[in-house]
């Protein structure tokens, strides 16, 4: 979700690239003469930032289309949704069990392939390849930069399904043997759907952008990272319905997360406050998320994003501390190591498992299918982030190999996701046998209070860990619609810059979605437009493999050719060439 190579500040404005970084540690000064007359002051202080632009820049008529075409689809869907509310929850219904019935199989081997490239990319020789040359240094320091990409890619998940899925699944599920303990199948698998195969499908995707980004001066989208494999006669077209695709499911998939977290932070509210919930608390809610988003994405990712991130970071230790010392240690630590040796046991059986019974005849419902409950459920929902989470984890992973880039982003978020499940979701599995299950009520009342349950039987600190969570509910999401608003204003804006106020127009307008959704439909309207966005995963999928293909290409091709140019897009020496980029920098848009 960065923005384009070429620097849209304001002239005099403090120069900064476009990852938030002063631009005097990645840009160069260029001062080329000028026909205008106050050219020489104004080019004086124009920069040509780093990594050179070497994509193509879209033409009028496909950037109006860009730009025109999503809103009008997204408020006809909205429209649709909300005047037959039930028409379109059967429609979608529908969709969903054909997706379930017949492409089971397709989820499963989508989800083994980005392991197989991921795994590639972090043991052959290309893992030496540095993102952004071979002289570049990391932009952000390891724990910023872990804050940042955990925040914006599962943050918000993992707040209540390290509760709602154990417990859901307590009874028992398939692959793992329940031995003398039903419930270690729930916690195994909840292991495995936040964990190692989920960040290798975002990882993957981040790969693939990053190296087209910094390596080869793309812009940072889906276009540049996949049209160049295609016939050069269909290549326009497809770059438009591939950006196309990627901008609705950005603002349908923040949006329905942004309704959804005002519930979820309003369940964090009524269990510490006299409150109740309604619709004006959502509205509340949103609005307050909404102002606080927007100072992040105005401030940028240095003081907005990283800051935040950073913030998430420490809440999240101190509610899994909490809830490790002073809930049931032991017990805990039992289950930890049972459950984490049943992972590494189970993980590739898990991995490959479609259930193949079911698929001897067609559905009557997705909800007939295990696996529509779960695996395609979630790995739909991956597919879905793709288009902002492994956007703007490309855009902060400037300076890293790809095999840093891959460990990084796969092996340490998934350990940090199985501690949290491990300490989490045990004290609830423990709290609810003791309780006869008045944890597995709530969550099958409200899956979003299944967390607020569990904590307030925290001896001594549940109160205060409350208070955490709640604050984490807003903290985490504010960081995903930081990150998607980054991406979204790439996709629409690029290869120009774009400013921090239309970085605030994007969040107000997601908002104003989430409002329209909640105020006019409810949950219900809200529920089917998400799982709209679902489906619409299964479409995008096609891109994203079409994607991975051209990155093997781009990558076993890589010549002293490519190795070269890699090195002129990232020199921070003035180069032949850079007055051109400096002239269509300070050139207005509507004059190119």
């Amino acid at each position: 979700m960065s923005s384009g190579a070429l620097s849209g500040a304001p002239v005099g404005a403090p120069p900064h690239d476009r990852h938030g970084i002063p631009a005097a540690e990645e840009e160069v000064v260029s001062t080329p003469p000028s026909p205008s007359p106050e050219g020489p002051r104004r080019r004086a202080r124009a920069r040509v930032a780093l990594p050179r632009f070497r994509g193509q820049d879209m033409p009028p008529l496909d950037r109006a289309i860009i730009k025109a075409l999503p809103p009008v689809l997204i408020i006809a869907a909205i429209v649709a949704v909300v005047s037959d509310p039930e028409g379109a929850a059967v429609v979608i219904g529908r969709m969903r069990t054909w997706v379930t019935s017949g492409f089971t199989w397709f989820f499963i081997a989508y989800s083994l392939i980005t392991v197989v490239l991921c795994v590639w990319l972090s043991v052959s020789k290309v893992g030496s390849v540095r993102l952004g040359g071979p002289k570049t240094k990391p932009v952000h320091g390891r724990f910023a930069w872990y804050s940042m990409l955990f925040a914006c890619g599962q943050g918000i998940g993992l707040i209540f399904w390290s509760v709602a899925q154990p417990i859901l699944l307590r009874e028992g599920a398939p692959v793992v043997p329940v031995g003398g303990w039903a419930p270690e199948g729930g916690l195994v698998w909840t292991y495995f759907h936040w964990g190692l195969t989920a960040w290798a499908m975002y990882c993957a995707v981040a790969v693939c952008l990053a190296y087209s980004h910094h390596n080869l001066g793309k812009t940072l989208t889906f276009r540049e990272a996949t049209v160049d494999i295609l016939p050069a006669r269909v290549r326009r077209p497809a770059g438009v319905v591939v950006e196309l695709l990627a901008i609705i499911a950005t603002v349908l998939g923040l949006a329905t997360s942004f309704g959804f977290a005002a519930l979820q932070f309003t369940s964090g509210l009524t269990s510490f406050l006299p409150v109740e919930s309604s619709p004006l608390l959502w509205l509340g809610v949103i609005a307050t998320l909404g102002l606080l988003a927007s100072i992040s994405a105005f401030l940028g990712v240095n003081k907005g994003m990283k800051r935040v991130s950073e913030t998430n970071s420490v809440l999240s230790i101190v509610l899994v501390v909490g809830v490790f010392v002073f809930g049931p240690t032991i017990f805990i630590l039992s289950t930890m190591v049972q459950t984490f040796g049943s992972f590494v046991q189970y993980f590739v059986p898990m991995s490959f498992w479609t259930d193949a019974p079911l698929a001897g005849g067609a559905l009557d419902s997705w909800q007939d299918s295990w696996n529509g409950w779960w695996t395609v459920f979630i790995w739909c929902w991956v597919i879905a982030f793709s288009p902002f989470v492994a956007g703007f984890i490309a855009r902060i992973s400037r300076g890293r190999t790809i095999r840093e880039f891959v460990i990084g982003v796969t092996v340490i978020p998934s350990v940090i996701v199985m501690v949290w499940v491990a300490v989490v979701g045990s004290a609830a599995l423990h709290y609810d046998d003791r309780t006869d299950g008045s944890i597995s009520a709530d969550v099958a009342e409200n899956t979003s209070s299944g967390l607020f349950s569990m904590l307030t039987m925290i001896p001594y600190v549940g109160g205060g860990l409350l208070v955490v969570a709640t604050v984490l509910v807003a903290t985490y999401y504010v960081t995903s619609l930081d990150s998607g608003t980054h991406a979204l204003a790439e996709f629409v804006s690029a290869p120009k810059q774009s400013g921090p106020w239309f970085r605030v127009v994007l969040v107000v307008s997601i908002a104003s979605v989430a409002t329209i959704l909640l105020s006019i439909g409810g949950t219900a309207v809200v529920d089917t437009v998400q799982t709209g966005t679902i489906i619409g995963a299964f479409p995008f999928s096609f891109v994203i493999l079409l994607m991975f293909a051209n990155l093997v290409r781009r990558l076993r091709s890589r010549d002293r050719e490519v190795k070269q140019l890699e090195k002129e897009v990232n020199d921070p020496r003035p180069l032949p060439g850079d007055e051109e980029l400096i002239a269509q920098q300070l050139t207005p848009p509507e004059q190119r």
